[in-house]
C-alpha cells in the first residue's frame, strides 16, 4: 500500500514535465507564426517565454536570435546564436547557428570574426555551398581590408597625419588672406563661401544616395543569407 503514494507522485511529476515540454513548444510554434507574419518584436517575446519554461531549448535559443537579427538587434543575436552553437548537439542544426554569427558580422566587415564562424558551420555541414561562399568571400574581403591599411589603429594614425596636414595648411592659407589687401579680402571668403556650399550639396546628395544603396543590398543579404527557423 505504501508503494501507491510513491507512484503517484512520480506520475505527478512526469505528467508536469510534459506539460512544461509541451508549454514552450506552444510557445515556439506561437512565435513561428508571428516571424511568419513579419511580426518580430512579438516573436521576439513568445521565444523569450519559451526559454524561460525551459531555458535548455535550443530551437528558443536560434529563433530568438534569427527575431533580433531581423530587428537589426545584431548583438544580441549573436549571443543567441552562440548559445544555440554550443548547446546544439545536431551538426546541421549547430551549423545553421555559426553561419546566422558569420552573416551579421560579415555585413558589420568584421572579416576575421565571420571567417571563423563560417568555418566552423563548414566543420558541422561541409555541403552547406552558400556558406563555402561566404567564406571565401569574406577571405578576400579581409585581405583588401588589410592591404588597404585594416583599419583600426593605422587608419587612427592616418587620420592623424591628415588632421595636421590640414592645419598646417589652414596655418599658411590664414597667412597668406593676412597678407593681402583690404580690398581683396571679401572675395576669397565669398568664393569659399559659394564653394563650401555647393561641397556640402554634393556630399548631402552622395551620402543619400549611398545610404539607399547600402540599405538595398543589407535587405537583400539578410533575406538572402539568413538561415531560416529550425
Amino acid at each position: 500500500m505504501k508503494i501507491y503514494p510513491y507512484i503517484l507522485t512520480l506520475l505527478m511529476l512526469t505528467l508536469s514535465l510534459t506539460a512544461q515540454a509541451q508549454s514552450d513548444r506552444q510557445l515556439i510554434r506561437s512565435g513561428n507564426r508571428l516571424y511568419r507574419q513579419q511580426n518580430y518584436p512579438k516573436a521576439e517575446v513568445e521565444y523569450r517565454k519559451a526559454l524561460g519554461r525551459n531555458p535548455r531549448n535550443t530551437q528558443a535559443m536560434y529563433n530568438l536570435g534569427c527575431a533580433l537579427m531581423s530587428q537589426q538587434k545584431d548583438s544580441a543575436a549573436i549571443v543567441q546564436f552562440e548559445q544555440a552553437g554550443q548547446a546544439e548537439t545536431a551538426p546541421y542544426r549547430k551549423a545553421k547557428a555559426y553561419h546566422n554569427i558569420g552573416v551579421i558580422c560579415q555585413q558589420h566587415q568584421m572579416y576575421a570574426q565571420a571567417i571563423n564562424a563560417y568555418k566552423e558551420a563548414l566543420r558541422n555541414n561541409p555541403t552547406d555551398d552558400q556558406t563555402r561562399y561566404n567564406l571565401a568571400l569574406c577571405q578576400r574581403l579581409l585581405k583588401n581590408q588589410k592591404k588597404n591599411g585594416g583599419g583600426g589603429q593605422n587608419n587612427k594614425n592616418k587620420d592623424k597625419g591628415k588632421d595636421k596636414q590640414n592645419k598646417d595648411k589652414q596655418k599658411k592659407q590664414n597667412k597668406n588672406q593676412n597678407q593681402q589687401d583690404k580690398q581683396n579680402q571679401p572675395s576669397p571668403k565669398q568664393m569659399s563661401k559659394d564653394n563650401a556650399e555647393q561641397l556640402l550639396n554634393a556630399a548631402m546628395q552622395q551620402e543619400k544616395a549611398t545610404q539607399q544603396k547600402l540599405k538595398k543590398a543589407e535587405q537583400q543579404r539578410r533575406s538572402r543569407q539568413l538561415e531560416k527557423q529550425w
